[in-house]
Formats: C-alpha cells, sequence, structure tokens
C-alpha cells in the first residue's frame, strides 16, 4: 500500500473525506476506488459512492477476495444509509465469512452490525436483539463500540425502555469521544436528544399532554387501563390485548376511552367505527356485533356496559383509563414516520417496512406528494423519497406498530 492510499485511508478514519480525496482523488486503481466511495459517501453523495465501490470490488482479483469483501460490506452500509433495503443480505454474509475466514474480525463485526442496523430498521426486534447479544463489544475499537450501543439503544427505544436507552447511550456517547469522529459524535447526541422529546399524547378525559419516552414507560408501569393507538392494543399491568387487525374493535374501545368515565351515544359510535352518516337498523345489528366481540377479547381487563344512551367502559381493578395516541395523527401517518428520519428511502424500502404492497406505498407516497408533506429525488428506480423531521417531536417510529417481523 502506498503512501498516498495511507494517508488517505487515516483521513476517512477521522472523518475528513475531503483530505482523502486530495490524496487519491484522481486515481483508478482498486484501493483508491474504494478509499474514493468510502469519502463520497461521508460527504453524503451515496449513489456516487455505491458506484465506486461497485468499481473497486470488480476491481480486485481472485487472490484479493479480503479487499473485495470490505468493498461489498461498504457498499452494503451505504445501502443501507440510503434507505435500499432489498440489496442482499447473502452478499453481506459472503463477506463476512471471508473476512472471518482470513482473521479479519473487525471488519467481520462491522458486517454483523450492519445486518443488526437492517433487522432494527424494518422492525425485526427479536432478531437483531439476538444477533446482538451474541457479539462481545468490549474487544472492539471505539466506533463499533459506539455502534453496538447505538442499536442497543435503538432496540430498547422500541420496547419503550427509556431507562436501558439512556444507559447505552451513555456508554455509546463515551465511545464516540473516544473515537473522536464528528458524524458519530452528532448521531449519538441526536439519539440522545429524541429520549426527551415528545414521542406520544396522553388524552384523558378531554386534557391532553405530550409525553417523552421515559413518561411513556412509567405510564406502561401504572395501573391505568391504557388505549394505545400506537401500537393499536389495549393493556394494564403487563397484560396486553393487540387489536391491529381488528380496526372496529379498536376504534371502538378508543372512543370508549376517550370518554371515560362517561358512556358514548350509540350513534357516535357508528359514525366513526362505521363511517355511516345516517344509521339505519343494520349498523345497529352491527354495533351489537362488534359491541359482543369487544366484549370478549377485553374479558380480562374492562367490562363494556350499555348505557341508556350508548356504551361505557368499566376496567376490572384499574381506577383510571386513558388513551395513548401518536404526537401527529394522520393520513398515511406511518409513512411520515419513517420518512420523519430525514434519510432518502425508495417505495420499496418503505413498502419492506411497513409490510405492505408496493402500490399501497406509493398511492400513499403520491397523496402526500400533492400535498407538499414529501418530495421525490431522482427517478425510475432511483427515485427517493424525503421529507424534513417535525420540529420538536421524535419520530413516531419511536412508538410503532407490532410489525409482522416483530416476534418479541
Amino acid at each position: 500500500m502506498d503512501s498516498l492510499i495511507t494517508a488517505a485511508a487515516r483521513a476517512l478514519a477521522i472523518g475528513d473525506p475531503l483530505g482523502a480525496l486530495k490524496r487519491v482523488g484522481l486515481r483508478e486503481d482498486p484501493p483508491a476506488l474504494a478509499l474514493r466511495g468510502t469519502a463520497m459517501a461521508q460527504l453524503g453523495d451515496l449513489a456516487r459512492a455505491r458506484v465506486l465501490l461497485r468499481k473497486a470490488a470488480r476491481g480486485y482479483g481472485l487472490r484479493e477476495a479480503v479487499f473485495r469483501a470490505r468493498c461489498i460490506i461498504a457498499e452494503a452500509e451505504v445501502a443501507l444509509a440510503s434507505r435500499d433495503l432489498l440489496w442482499q443480505p447473502k452478499a453481506l454474509s459472503a463477506a463476512r465469512e471471508t473476512l472471518e475466514q482470513h482473521g479479519d474480525r473487525l471488519n467481520a463485526a462491522f458486517a454483523r452490525y450492519i445486518d443488526i442496523r437492517r433487522l432494527l430498521l424494518i422492525g425485526r426486534l427479536l432478531q437483531a436483539e439476538q444477533a446482538l447479544s451474541a457479539l462481545d463489544s468490549q474487544a472492539l475499537p471505539p466506533p463499533l463500540r459506539a455502534a453496538h450501543e447505538l442499536i442497543r439503544a435503538g432496540i430498547a427505544v422500541r420496547r419503550v425502555q427509556a431507562s436501558v436507552a439512556r444507559r447505552a447511550l451513555i456508554c455509546a456517547e463515551r465511545a464516540a469521544r473516544q473515537a473522536a469522529i464528528p458524524a458519530l459524535i452528532a448521531e449519538v447526541d441526536a439519539a440522545s436528544r429524541a429520549l426527551v422529546t415528545p414521542v406520544a399524547r396522553l388524552l384523558a378525559q378531554g386534557t391532553q399532554r405530550a409525553l417523552a419516552l421515559a413518561q411513556v414507560e412509567a405510564l406502561f408501569a401504572s395501573a391505568a387501563l391504557i388505549i394505545d393507538a400506537c401500537r393499536f392494543s389495549v393493556r394494564q399491568a403487563g397484560a396486553t390485548v393487540g387489536l391491529a387487525r381488528r380496526p372496529v374493535l379498536f376504534t371502538l374501545a378508543r372512543m370508549l376511552g376517550e370518554a371515560w368515565p362517561a358512556d358514548v351515544p350509540r350513534e357516535a359510535l357508528m359514525a366513526r367505527a362505521f363511517r355511516a352518516k345516517r344509521a339505519d337498523d343494520s349498523h345497529r345489528a352491527r354495533l351489537r356485533v362488534e359491541i359482543g366481540r369487544l366484549r370478549s377479547v377485553l374479558r380480562q381487563l374492562a367490562r363494556v356496559v350499555a348505557t341508556e344512551r350508548g356504551f361505557a367502559l368499566l376496567p376490572h381493578r384499574a381506577h383510571k383509563v386513558v388513551v395513548l395516541s401518536p404526537p401527529v395523527e394522520e393520513r398515511h401517518a406511518a409513512v411520515l414516520a419513517l420518512l420523519a428520519d430525514g434519510e432518502p428511502w425508495s417505495s420499496s424500502a418503505l413498502a419492506l417496512a411497513l409490510a405492505e404492497s408496493a402500490r399501497t406505498v406509493q398511492r400513499a407516497l403520491e397523496s402526500l406528494a400533492a400535498a407538499g408533506k414529501v418530495q421525490a429525488l431522482g427517478r425510475g428506480r432511483a427515485r427517493r423519497w424525503m421529507t424534513p423531521p417535525l420540529p420538536g417531536l421524535a419520530p413516531a417510529l419511536l412508538l410503532p406498530a407490532v410489525l409482522p417481523g416483530d416476534l418479541g
């Protein structure tokens, strides 16, 4: 490795991409191409970075499998940053195995962290947690220790474990300061700020207030009966009834929770749950059926009793009923929640993360674009969608609905 390549690599290691480009910006040999690709990624030109890294990987011969594997791993990281979630995990796994066979354990560990971050991004918390627990971060250099703790904090945030996330971020900050990489320090700072910004709203007896993650954790630990509109469930003291696949029942439960301790008129329930402008006998019959189903699924937590004008919710043990809702509620809120991280997403990546069809996500994006809430960059398969983060609010992704891949 010549002196310019060595100097460029050192510049990239301390977060100086311009310094690296000054040394290898005009060179076309595989090592220089790999360093140029990494530099372009640090500068934010992810599309150009992928082209350069792919070209570098092709330039290495069969006897240079380690360098080719490193280029594949670097491209996988850029793909993750550009929210291309459809890149082949098998290629990343093969590159990692190559590095492990040749004794490059640090870059092999880095490849594992890329895969775990992808699992976390698409909501597969249990798989991400299991993969992370198999790694020993203490033997790793500061940048990888920081990555480990950031992932641990991300899992804790999704689990609504604010205290665990806070401890992980303290460790991540310490490792990031030791690494002295400005971008890594900024990432840890942003994650720390998210812990103290609102992630949900508490609705109770006609009032509402914003809650940070620690307050949501405290609420879950209380004896209150919670109608959780972030995860579409009803919970109390560790017992949870999931209603994500039963939207009518959840709508009825939420209306009863918002009105508690008062009742809700039958006409209001039918208008909101069935979207009926004028209720007739068929709507009334359907309401009786759905209320019966709601009584059945909530029988361990509460009773649904009939009143003179409608229905009311009576918890068995709780002395308080509250509704927990996302910080912002509107149509296509799940798409906006993912885009709120400020990164460019492809429609296929959004579909994968939301477990929706590609056409459903495309229609949502077209609707949001027409309203001026998102914007498209590029054309064809290179098109990406972005929206600026909501000021003063943490992304609603901090409290996601349960995804099919989340088996935990």
